[in-house]
């Protein structure tokens, strides 16, 4: 479903402009979920020489969680696991909430986001070996009569274009619009879902190009839970929490559950709610904690049989490239090494950052669970191979004193990309910026003709010009820089 309260990108390895797409998952979003969304790594030849490293010492480790929570600010509450020949370890430093002095453990509920695709694919996997379905199977064999699912060019969507973000289906309905950010699917129905597959339009041939697609993957759970005849959550549980002990996995919480769930929050590390995702389950709606997700890496690390052991080889299976050195399976991302292949995903809602990783040469694996949304790819990556380094700390902007009257020169329309634009407008003296199916974000001067977010992770500068408006802007975020050329009005 990666922010404060926009449906935040779901996570995965995205492009910059994918990625704002979905800002706020989720993967990732913009600002919408899988802020949901993190930038791809990129792992050089010497970094995978040494892939194979044993882990750092949980004192490292403690020290890289402490420099985060108590030095940089970016979180509440982290917890670290690692999995390999030497066997599990728990690292973890932080609270439950900033009004919950509970100390986090690896018993400790987080919201996965986009990890849950990870779920889904696998779904995918064994379902397909069981022969209950075909990968090349047409999504529209598990529809709802009466739902009709778009072609293009002689080509229907299967099972795998989904599973792999190469459908042509966009990262959210545009019919999105959330009437409370801070719980931006919560009303989204899996009627309306079904709604808006039925009049889409395809901007692009399938199996084109690699967008990153919650609609897809919310689709894609939605239909092997139709097949099946149970709903997704239960689908889950039959098939693989229940098979792998993970008894702290699930989308609707007991009361024990509720208890030890970890409090969401936002860049100012102020709590924001939970997010509910009815349409969109195999997206991003589930929680785990880092014991119960072990459990998952041992599996997939063959350290402990399972029936699903073959499955998850088979959803990690490199299918379709993302970009040059990364690749997708069924869900998971795959990032080439000399040494061997990095399998991973991360996931994020408004108030959690998520990875899940492993190194299938090496038989280790590691899990990062944080409650804010500031990422924590980066030390996933380094745990499973040192020489990545881990992202420098970032100085917060400040927000600036600006003439007011400035702003009538930014306001507009901005094309990002094909099917996104940027919709800048002013109430009174404030500035608010709006993507093509996302919600409004109001952005704060920080100097000069650059504005920042207080949502999520990203900045936009606008271009002076010797006579208003603004030709363009260009969007900073995840380390990228993405321009927009203005719009004739």
């Amino acid at each position: 479903m990666t922010s404060n309260r926009k449906p935040t990108a779901l996570s995965g390895a995205l492009t910059a402009a994918a990625a704002i797409c979905t800002v706020a998952a989720f993967s990732g979003g913009l600002l919408y979920l899988d802020q949901l969304i993190e930038r791809p790594f990129t792992v050089t030849t010497a970094s995978a020489s040494n892939a194979s490293n044993p882990f750092p010492a949980d004192s490292e480790i403690r020290k890289i969680l402490a420099e985060r929570i108590d030095l940089r600010g970016e979180s509440v509450g982290i917890v670290v696991g690692t999995i390999g020949p030497q066997g599990r370890s728990i690292v973890a430093h932080g609270k439950f909430g900033a009004n919950d002095p509970r100390p986090v453990d690896g018993n400790t509920l987080y919201e996965i986001g986009s990890i849950t695709k990870v779920f889904t694919g696998l779904l995918l996997a064994e379902m397909a070996a069981s022969g209950e379905v075909g990968l090349d199977d047409p999504l529209a064999n598990y529809m709802p009569e009466g739902v009709t699912v778009p072609e293009r060019a002689g080509k229907v969507i299967t099972l795998a274009d989904l599973a792999t973000h190469r459908s042509s289906l966009p990262s959210l309905p545009d019919d999105l619009i959330p009437p409370d950010t801070l719980n931006p699917y919560a009303t989204y129905t899996t009627e309306q879902l079904y709604r808006f597959l039925s009049r889409y339009q395809l901007p692009r041939d399938i199996g084109a190009d690699f967008e990153y697609s919650n609609t897809g993957f919310g689709l894609l759970g939605q239909a092997l839970a139709r097949r099946a005849g149970v709903d997704y959550e239960t689908l889950v549980s039959q098939r693989i929490t229940a098979q792998l002990g993970m008894s702290s996995t699930a989308i609707t919480l007991s009361p024990e559950l509720a208890k030890r769930m970890a409090t969401g929050h936002n860049s100012d590390l102020q709590p924001v709610p939970n997010w509910d995702l009815p349409a969109f389950a195999g997206a991003g709606a589930l929680r785990s904690s880092t014991n119960d997700l072990l459990n998952f890496l041992a599996m997939a690390l063959s350290t402990e049989k399972s029936p699903l052991t073959d499955a998850v080889a088979a959803a990690s299976v490199k299918r379709r490239p993302v970009n040059y050195d990364t690749q997708i399976g069924l869900a998971w991302m795959v990032t080439e090494s000399s040494s061997g292949d990095i399998v991973w995903h991360s996931g994020g809602t408004g108030g959690f950052t998520t990875f899940i990783g492993f190194h299938p040469a090496s038989k280790t694996g590691v899990v990062v669970l944080a409650n804010s949304d500031a990422g924590v790819n980066d030390i996933g990556m380094h745990l499973l191979n040192r020489d990545i380094p881990l992202t420098e700390p970032k100085p917060k902007p400040v927000e600036a004193v600006i003439d007011p009257k400035l702003l009538d020169g930014y306001t507009g329309r901005y094309q990002l990309a094909p099917e996104m634009v940027f919709d800048i407008t002013r109430d009174g003296d404030k500035l608010f910026a709006q993507l093509t199916g996302q919600p409004k974000f109001r952005l704060f001067p920080e100097g000069g003709h650059r504005f920042f977010y207080k949502d999520v992770e990203a900045a936009i500068t606008f271009v002076p010009a010797d006579t208003r408006p603004s030709p363009s802007l260009t969007l900073h975020q995840f380390g990228n820089d993405v321009s927009a050329p203005r719009l004739a009005d």
